[in-house]
């Protein structure tokens, strides 16, 4: 017997507008300059939403309202891998405006 296992919750991806005149599917090239902080701030929401979410599962685990410890489990583990991504994806901008403000000019 096996159980469909859904998409990781808080988890979108990131849409990189118009790149080098490319533009993907959906997504306006004149997007703006807030296209960008919009999704960061989107993000760093979802991220937010998804650790609260994982907290009150602890919460109804320690207090034994909880029917089923395993989705305290999955929820933390989401939120885990989602901070994870999110620091991931930080350490790699510092690292690009690094990288940038080392170029000769």
């Amino acid at each position: 017997m096996t159980s469909p296992i859904g998409a990781i919750g808080g988890i979108t991806p990131v849409g990189l507008g118009a790149v080098g005149g490319v533009t993907e599917p959906g997504v306006q090239a004149g997007a703006g300059a807030d296209g960008f902080a919009s999704v960061l701030a989107s993000t760093f929401d979802e991220l937010q939403s998804t650790q609260n979410a994982a907290d009150a599962l602890g919460a109804q685990a320690a207090t034994g309202d909880l029917k089923d410890v395993h989705d305290y489990v999955i929820a933390r583990t989401e939120a885990s891998l989602a901070t994870e991504m999110v620091v991931t994806f930080k350490n790699k901008a510092v690292e690009a405006f690094n990288e940038i403000m080392r170029m000769p000019v």
